[in-house]
């Protein structure tokens, strides 16, 4: 017979071993677009100075700050695997979010930032190219389009394939953006592909009107859009590097769970933070039932603790405070438990979470790499 203690290594490993082949899905991703960006970025410069066209060295600027960016997720991926040490005994998973962080600075500055000022410059001097130089960018323009939408399509591949283990619909899968690393790749390669687009469509309207305001329209939407993007990228970083909750369907499910223990009479807190993609950190006030001597509140603890790790691998930092419960704290209990569960079901909604096979409510997803709740 296999003891608790085997059963749950054994689980870690599953566990440790699925985000182990995440994240090199992730790095191949990742490589993926660095080398697509590499390669475009050169023949942006070169055809943006042949054709002296603002709308292909904004374009340029666009994929020189997503090749540093690349840079900075794969810092991400490996800094982020580092074990728990003294200075930092929680692991350092959260630096996913900062490195994130970094690359939102850099798509805003790199740029947005660049985008506009070539869009200003465009309209201020004015000017003209020759037909060589329309050839040459939208030559480059398509070129890029191609790369862009390569990168972009095996990025999108590796969210179907998130999005069909956890249980969402694939907008739902990006939304939920669990993987900070692939979150930015798609979001820079959909940003890229849109501005090509935009940058083509400017391009040839210069070439049809000889005016070259139109690429400089089109260089200040493309820095408009980059922009946006950026303060997304960083809104969603800056919201879990200071402390966001656990998704609130692992909050309910860890909740209902010890709800159903029979030692615990009643459970007055239950709070939770992301320490990364594979970290989170869980601590609980519980009222337990009366009559346990010391043993038995120990044996109950550990007991419990060990579940949960087993349940839900994700979940690794557990604390358990044994408290007495007073009627105000239970009554604020039932109020935050009602909260939760509404959560639970708008989260569901802007996710996607997938209804099963006959209409019924939707199918609860696996939060945060644990099993479906209960």
């Amino acid at each position: 017979m296999v003891s608790n203690g085997t059963q749950d290594e054994t689980q870690d490993q599953r566990h440790n071993g699925s985000q182990d082949g995440a994240d090199a899905r992730t790095a191949v991703t990742v490589f993926v677009a660095l080398g697509a960006n590499l390669v475009i970025a050169v023949a942006k410069v070169v055809g943006g100075l042949i054709a002296g066209s603002p709308a292909l060295l904004s374009e340029a600027a666009h994929s020189v700050a997503d090749s540093l960016n690349e840079l900075f997720l794969l810092a991400s991926l490996k800094r982020s695997t580092r074990a728990p040490d003294s200075r930092h005994p929680f692991g350092y998973g959260k630096e996913r979010y900062f490195w994130s962080l970094l690359a939102a600075v850099g798509i805003f500055v790199m740029g947005g930032c660049f985008s506009f000022f070539q869009g200003v410059e465009a309209l201020r001097s004015g000017g003209a190219e020759s037909r060589t130089g329309y050839t040459v960018g939208l030559v480059v323009l398509l070129v890029a389009l191609l790369a862009e939408g390569s990168s972009l399509l095996r990025a999108l591949a590796q969210v179907r394939g998130q999005a069909r283990q956890s249980g969402r619909t694939m907008l739902g899968a990006i939304r939920a953006g669990d993987d900070p690393a692939l979150r930015t790749v798609l979001a820079e390669d959909a940003t890229a592909c849109f501005g090509v687009v935009v940058a083509m469509a400017g391009v040839g309207l210069h070439l049809l009107t000889g005016e070259v305001a139109w690429e400089g329209w089109a260089s200040l939407v493309i820095g408009a859009l980059l922009m946006y993007v950026a303060y997304q990228l960083a809104k969603e970083s800056r919201g879990r590097i200071i402390g966001e909750a656990a998704d609130p369907a692992l909050r309910q499910a860890i909740a209902r769970f010890l709800d159903r223990q029979p030692e615990i009479d009643a459970v007055t807190t239950l709070l939770t933070m992301r320490l990364g993609t594979r970290s989170t950190l869980i601590a609980a006030r519980i009222d337990l039932v009366g009559g346990l001597d010391s043993e038995e509140v120990e044996e109950v603890l550990v007991r419990v603790k060990t579940e949960i790790r087993r349940r839900w691998p994700v979940a690794d930092q557990i604390f358990l405070d044994v408290t007495e419960a007073s009627a105000g704290d239970r009554e604020r209990a039932r109020r935050e438990r009602e909260l939760l569960d509404e959560a639970v079901v708008a989260d569901r909604e802007r996710h996607g979470a997938r209804r099963d096979a006959e209409g019924g409510p939707a199918v609860p997803h696996a939060p945060d790499g644990g099993p479906p709740a209960d």
